[in-house]
């Protein structure tokens, strides 16, 4: 997942899910498991993020 958006702005549990990914600044990429824990996250924030 890369965070090709700034979460600034948005509410602050979105923002706490973009931490959560492991996501800092933006172009920062971030390999994750594929669970449905983490399909739920990039789901709620997928405007913020590009699935690589």
């Amino acid at each position: 997942v890369q965070l090709v958006r700034s979460p600034i702005g948005c509410k602050e549990s979105h923002r706490a899910t973009v931490r959560g990914l492991g996501l800092r600044k933006i172009g920062s990429v971030s390999e994750l498991e594929d669970t449905a824990a983490v399909r739920g996250m990039i789901n709620k924030i997928s405007y913020l993020v590009k699935l690589l």
